[in-house]
């Protein structure tokens, strides 16, 4: 049965009864305003979104796949391999764009906003659970996240000098998939970092962990190639880099985008899902703690 009250007119016609909306309707209107926000601020300044997701990812396609083969420096030697390369490493600079978006869009707008102004108060204020103001961050940052996606792969796919032949099969299931998948983790996960790390310290935050987990999450190789690396027999560098998420979203990516080896995507999905789980578990309790201290 609908809970209804009593509101006299203002007119002062006779007083009628008029339905309540439940808690769970009004949460999620609220959430479609703060996205709506959102999404107005991102159309405003839409022009500098591209150019901050555009500028790493072309650097390293334009470093790597055209001015190398360029000066007879490609990796991989020759233009076969400066091609495999280009396959390897198209879908693992898709993977650190949306990394570096789920951390752009979330960490570092959430230290702003628990700056010394406080702005997150008047987020916290809307009629909905604290909770909810923080799943609201994570979506606006997993939307960023497709869009650097969409943006990045096809400039990415055709930036390499001639002869370099790059192979890519677009699976499409996977890409559906996958994708909004590694947004929700890397969105979830600038969540928080974004509430653990203090203000002042967020330097500290790329230096001690964005880019070790670049660096060591399979952008520049493939997963597959690191049995080599071993001490002992022990191939520690594989073993390693299993604790790093962005490994499972480039071997995901490269499962997506292209033909070559990769990590078996029923070890992708479900690491990815854990550590999506975790992040966002983690950055809601850090959020409550830091909104209401």
């Amino acid at each position: 049965m609908a809970t209804t009250t009593l509101r006299e007119a203002p007119t002062g016609a006779p007083i009628s009864a008029v339905p309540l909306r439940s808690a769970a309707s009004a949460s999620w209107t609220t959430l479609g305003a703060l996205l709506l926000r959102d999404l107005t601020v991102l159309r405003k300044h839409l022009v500098e979104f591209v150019l901050r997701t555009l500028i790493q990812p072309f650097l390293l396609v334009f470093v790597f796949l055209y001015v190398f083969p360029k000066i007879g420096q490609s990796v991989g030697g020759g233009s076969a391999g400066a091609g495999d390369f280009a396959t390897v490493l198209v879908p693992g600079v898709v993977g650190i764009s949306v990394l570096f978006q789920g951390v752009q869009a979330v960490a570092l707008q959430l230290a702003q906003e628990f700056g010394f102004t406080r702005e997150i108060e008047d987020r916290v204020q809307a009629p909905c659970p604290v909770w909810l103001v923080a799943v609201a961050k994570v979506v606006f940052g997993m939307i960023q996240g497709l869009l650097a996606a969409v943006i990045v792969f096809p400039i990415a796919a055709v930036i390499h000098a001639p002869g370099v032949h790059a192979d890519f099969t677009l699976h499409w299931a996977v890409i559906l998939t996958l994708l909004p998948l590694v947004c929700l983790a890397f969105s979830s996960l600038g969540l928080l970092l974004g509430c653990v790390f203090e203000p002042r310290n967020i330097g500290l935050m790329f230096g001690f962990i964005v880019l070790p987990v670049t660096f060591l999450g399979g952008t520049y190789y493939q997963w597959t190639r690191l049995a080599p690396v071993q001490v002992g027999g022990f191939s520690w560098l594989q073993a390693l880099t299993c604790l790093n998420p962005l490994l499972y979203a480039n071997e995901g990516l490269r499962g997506a985008f292209t033909g070559v080896s990769h990590m078996p995507l029923y070890a992708v999905y479900p690491v990815l899902a854990a550590f999506a789980a975790a992040f966002l578990g983690l950055g809601i309790r850090a959020f409550r703690r830091r909104v209401l201290s």
